[in-house]
């Protein structure tokens, strides 16, 4: 008889691109594997719940395709023909390109890329240090929480909000545009626990009838890009039935009175017409928020992903200011907490270092980047050699026609550092093989609730795989570069982080696990003031002036609405497309992470479009049929999925396949546009009009 495997329980947080960044316990067996990966029953925001695909960890981090060792392209770029090499020829290499390439065009013709592949701040990061010491080209993270975040902090002057635990205090609970069963399960246990301890109402605002809206006590499904008109006619039913807080109004926000004649027109009639929603729905929907002071808006992304998206997000975070919610315990808005965590990340990314006249890319523009448009290099040289960490531009980038075609260049040096052979991976002449997160130290904070987390190493990587921290170090020292960031170690970079920024020690963290930074109730629902300079919610908004993060105002600013309303800016269908497609995300997979698992591929399928049966009926296809989809950017090949639960004229394609999955090899992202989104950039990815046809 055997003996069983000895086990222990390590302990780590999530580090995948969602705002939950859950806290983890790992099973460790014999030191070498992990198995059964759980949430902490002990931190309360993850309340021991998290994710399937998290939970099967063990089959991503043990995946047998996973790579293990450096390649070095042989044949046509993306032909898949690689030979080994080591991994100080490798870095030696990818040196080498970068010195020849900064001797041609400049230090600007080198682009180290990344994103969020993971979220930890060591390892994401540590890739600016190099870019600010060499002077290397900027890198505008534009792709994920632009729209958003500008549409929030249009409002609140700060990106942080009521602590999301109050959501269990709620007796109303709005879920708008974030479908958080398959994408933020933590925020389903806090609403789920609202309902069953205090008979609280479940609202979910979404364009298609996912899990989330399945769960809901009242689902409102309207039309792509129309959610400010929503928000606006519920806003208009507020002052109209005397819902709205006046005494509220005049105290924390800047223009109640012109509000009010602004939003004079927008009436349950009007905003019916623009969304598909009924006249009954809204005036239900408006009266229960308007009679419930403890109404909680979870205010989420996906929304946010149009054209018009910043305007949505300001909108429908208006409303709460219109009904003092803000006042009462589980009651006012959340989106983000980025802004209270105050870390100052000087020696990670090297901050002093930054020169403001080193120009900054535009991450959703990476096509137009890499096929030489002009406006998009901001005049200067072309890009010419890249690193790639963290993140899959060739599946995830809008306008993948243009993405592939730069990616594809001859003189466009790439090295990619991965966990396994992506689409990018596919496409660059170095690849090096990179650590999974229990394989290396980081630290990580939740977006989407108040915590700072410690994630330690708990196994050895495989084979070759090193850390995106020991690949940038590398680099340094081939490229001279001096500063002190590159001779410590994640751990000691992570200590440093912590004391400078006045949260202890590692140590200290190790033993805790976590830091709680909620601010106090008043300033969490801005009770002593807004962040806006005059201390008010603002109404009304100059959009070029928001401060969010940006390189100047781009795209129609200009014509964005001063109060909110809805915006018609969105890609509208028209005769020769007539249909809206959104690209929404896969249950199972988290942007293209994990579409490479086994257990997510079968939960999944395979790549499908959701199209309304009397849609289909017209067009003469059939359930489970081979479709073409197709816009000005190209064309997608799907089979068709007959979903009831969508607006006509409206078609949905989850999850982010990789385009091998594509019988063409054109992933999903073909349709989707790169054009600036007002007023600072972004990828409106939910934001297309196309036309469906059967396939050929």
């Amino acid at each position: 008889m055997n003996a069983p495997a000895a086990l222990r329980i390590g302990h780590s947080a999530c580090p995948h691109d969602c705002p939950s960044t859950c806290a983890l316990d790992v099973e460790i067996i014999e030191g070498r594997r992990i198995g059964r990966v759980r949430g902490a029953k002990d931190n309360d925001y993850t309340a021991g719940v998290i994710c399937a695909k998290v939970a099967r960890y063990a089959e991503r981090i043990h995946n047998p395709n996973r790579l293990t060792q450096p390649l070095r392209r042989k044949g046509e770029k993306g032909a898949g023909d690689w030979a080994p090499i080591g991994w100080e020829d490798a870095l030696d290499e990818i040196a080498e390109a970068f010195v020849k390439a900064e001797a041609r065009f400049g230090a600007e013709t080198v682009w180290p890329y990344y994103y969020a592949g993971t979220m930890g701040l060591v390892q994401r990061d540590g890739i600016n240090r190099l870019r600010h010491e060499k002077r290397y080209s900027g890198f505008y993270g534009t792709i994920c929480t632009n729209m958003a975040w500008t549409g929030y902090i249009a409002g609140t002057g700060r990106l942080s909000g009521s602590d999301p635990r109050e959501m269990a205090k709620s007796d109303c609970v709005v879920l708008w545009g974030t479908n958080a069963v398959a994408t933020q399960v933590n925020v389903m246990t806090h609403a789920i626990r609202a309902r069953k301890e205090r008979g609280a109402k479940i609202v979910a605002i979404d364009i298609y009838q996912n899990d989330t809206m399945k769960q809901a006590d009242i689902a409102l499904c309207l039309k792509p890009g129309t959610d400010g008109a929503l928000a606006s006619a519920v806003m208009h039913v507020l002052f109209r039935d005397g819902h709205a807080d006046r005494a509220y109004l005049a105290r924390y926000t800047d223009a109640p009175g012109a509000l009010e004649a602004h939003l004079s027109t927008r009436t349950p009639q009007w905003a019916a017409a623009i969304t598909g929603l009924s006249v009954d729905e809204i005036e239900a929907f408006a009266t229960l928020v308007g009679t419930t002071k403890r109404t909680f808006f979870r205010l989420g992304y996906g929304f946010s992903r149009q054209r018009n998206g910043a305007v949505a997000m300001h909108a429908a975070l208006s409303i709460p200011a219109v009904t003092g919610a803000w006042q009462h315990e589980g009651g006012g808005a959340f989106h983000s907490n980025s802004g209270i965590f105050h870390l100052d990340k000087t020696a990670i990314e090297g901050l002093e270092l930054i020169d403001p006249s080193v120009r900054q890319l535009d991450q959703s523009r990476t096509g137009p980047v890499l096929t030489g448009d002009p406006d998009a290099l901001k005049g200067g040289p072309p890009v010419t050699a890249m690193i790639v960490q963290n993140t899959n531009p060739v599946s995830v980038c809008p306008d993948q026609t243009l993405v592939k075609r730069g990616f594809a260049r001859e003189d466009l040096f790439v090295a990619v550092h991965e966990q396994i052979m992506t689409d990018t991976a596919k496409m660059a002449d170095i690849v090096l093989p990179a650590t999974m997160f229990m394989e290396h130290d980081d630290i990580y904070k939740g977006g989407g609730h108040q915590y700072i987390l410690f994630g330690g190493k708990l196994i050895e990587p495989p084979a070759e795989c090193r850390t995106n921290h020991q690949v940038i170090t590398g680099l340094a020292r081939r490229l001279g570069l001096g500063h002190p960031g590159f001779a410590m170690s994640e751990r000691e970079l992570i200590d440093e982080m912590l004391q400078t920024s006045g949260w202890g020690t590692l140590p200290e963290l190790e033993e805790k696990r976590w830091i709680d930074c909620q601010t106090p109730f008043e300033t969490a629902h801005f009770l002593d003031g807004f962040g806006h300079a005059d201390g008010k919610f603002h109404f009304r908004v100059d959009w070029a002036a928001v401060d969010n993060e940006n390189y100047g105002a781009v795209g129609p600013h200009a014509a964005m609405p001063e109060f909110p309303d809805h915006w018609g800016s969105i890609e509208a269908a028209d005769e020769t497309h007539p249909f809206r497609l959104a690209t929404s995300p896969a249950r199972s997979f988290l942007n293209s992470s994990f579409n490479e698992t086994p257990g997510s591929i079968t939960r999944e399928g395979r790549p499908e479009l959701m199209i309304h049966p009397e849609d289909a009926a017209a067009l003469g296809i059939a359930e489970g049929e081979r479709v073409a989809v197709g816009n000005a950017r190209g064309t997608v090949t799907v089979h068709a999925r007959l979903f009831e639960g969508l607006k006509r004229g409206v078609v949905i394609s989850e999850g982010i396949w990789p385009n091998s999955a594509f019988e063409d090899g054109n992933g999903i992202n073909t349709l989707t546009g790169a054009d600036p989104v007002a007023p600072f950039g972004g990828a409106a990815v939910h934001d297309n009009k196309c036309w469906v046809r059967k396939a050929a």
